[in-house]
């Protein structure tokens, strides 16, 4: 860099302040080999070079095939008019409105998403979005613990996507909030022993194995212990499940790639929180509200944001004072594209295909070769398959065969050798067959080559 705003005084001050000689010591537990890599950089390429060096490079990228893939991510059909509509340059705007009352059409896009957040949850107040899936189960439970106040413990169920689980202990240890895990049971999370200051309870459903908990009796558990019941859900799933709401959440929250925003190599998605009536001034990050102009026409405005980011920002609920806008807004256009009766068509397909991908897999003779369905108990449109061969050796052995399938359970749920496959609507008949195929065709030693001479 040409220019540094630190002078050498101000770094020695600095290191005098945190305890250490010198910045490479703040390095230290790095191996060596990564501070100062040795980099054989090639030299230097015109334009056109480079563009054809780059394609070169992209088309090493597979594409095409069968799509199994879940654990959080899956391919939905996206209609065309969501992204014509999202990406018109009036939505592509500037990172944080200061001003937004000027950009009314932003405004109201964002006020519609929070209505079809609210109307799909169950609950009455929604953010105009978070940041991700994994973020807004952190952020819930930062607001169980300032609603308790004098509580410092949170319990999550091992069933929560593992990413979302390490997060919020990230976010949590520094605060001091004690983070326990519930372990499951025959793949779903237990009834739990609630202690006094327990501040929240955290239970996803579908759970990150794919199966749906039983969440009115895990809400109970909490309540009856005066803590609040956060849940976890896939959005697209509360189009046949029933709603957070309903069962007596506190908090909803999750990540909304399923409604709206496509796999694009795991992002940008965006996550959602939509929070009871009483918890509305502990509720983190930007709201929309309605109200009228001097004029007495309908209007939008930024609600309670001087909370988060500007005259009162040391007492903001959260260090979070943007949103995922563009992502969520594709959310909110391909809502109102499918319907409330679209939406259920996709996730019933989606459910459909995956039950009959599981007993397909369970009447193909898998059983043979080592590999098992765990189709119990109920799942929504994932489950567990275990499998005779490492979990990452199966991934790799299917994607050489053109089926992308088999995220990798991870080895603290006890399960050993085992992937989640998932199904949705888009999976065909001609999906399910390619995969048994490519499952046949595991741990079967490889043809002989056979050299042959021409004349």
């Amino acid at each position: 860099m040409n220019y540094l705003p630190h002078t050498p005084d101000d770094i020695a001050m600095a290191l005098r302040v945190i305890g250490v000689d010198s910045v490479d010591e703040l390095f230290a537990d790095m191996p060596k080999a990564l501070r100062k890599p040795d980099m054989d950089l090639p030299s230097g390429m015109d334009e056109t070079s480079l563009l054809e060096h780059l394609r070169g490079l992209a088309a090493k990228n597979k594409g095409g095939g069968s799509s199994l893939l879940g654990g959080g991510v899956r391919n939905h059909f996206i209609p065309s008019v969501t992204p014509h509509l999202a990406l018109q340059s009036e939505f592509v705007t500037a990172y944080t409105p200061y001003q937004a009352e000027v950009a009314q059409g932003i405004l109201q896009a964002t006020f519609e998403y929070q209505t079809m957040m609210s109307e799909l949850t169950g609950l009455p107040v929604s953010n105009a979005s978070m940041y991700d899936g994994a973020s807004s189960v952190a952020e819930a439970a930062l607001l169980a613990v300032r609603q308790a106040k004098k509580h410092n413990k949170v319990l999550i169920s091992s069933g929560v996507h593992p990413e979302s689980r390490e997060v919020a202990k990230t976010y949590l240890k520094p605060l001091g909030i004690e983070v326990v895990e519930i372990a499951l049971d025959n793949m779903i999370t237990p009834q739990p022993e609630v202690d006094d200051d327990v501040a929240g309870v955290i239970v996803q459903s579908p759970n990150f194995l794919g199966y749906i908990e039983p969440m009115a009796d895990l809400a109970n558990a909490a309540h009856d212990a005066g803590a609040l019941f956060i849940a976890v859900c896939d959005p697209l799933s509360l189009a046949v499940l029933k709603a957070p709401g309903d069962y007596g959440a506190d908090i909803a929250v999750g990540d909304g790639q399923t409604i709206g925003n496509p796999v694009a190599f795991g992002g940008p998605h965006f996550g959602y929180m939509v929070v009871s009536d009483d918890l509305l001034r502990q509720l983190p990050g930007r709201i929309v509200g309605e109200t009228t102009d001097e004029e007495g026409k309908r209007a939008f405005v930024l609600t309670l944001q001087a909370r988060e980011q500007h005259i009162r920002r040391s007492k903001a609920k959260s260090n979070i004072c943007s949103n995922h806008q563009l992502a969520a807004l594709m959310a909110a256009v391909n809502l109102s594209a499918l319907g409330p009766q679209g939406l259920r068509d996709v996730a019933t397909q989606s459910v459909h295909n995956a039950h009959s991908l599981a007993k397909q897999l369970a009447g193909a003779g898998l059983e043979d070769a080592g590999f098992k369905v765990e189709a119990e108990p109920n799942f929504f449109n994932e489950f567990v398959l275990r499998s005779p061969v490492p979990a990452k050796a199966l991934r790799r052995a299917l994607a050489d065969a053109g089926v992308q399938a088999g995220v990798p359970v991870p080895s603290a749920y006890g399960l050993g050798n085992a992937v989640v496959l998932s199904a949705t609507e888009l999976t065909t008949q001609a999906d399910i067959d390619a995969l048994i195929a490519a499952l046949q065709n595991v741990g079967q030693p490889a043809p002989k080559q056979v050299e042959v001479a021409y004349d």
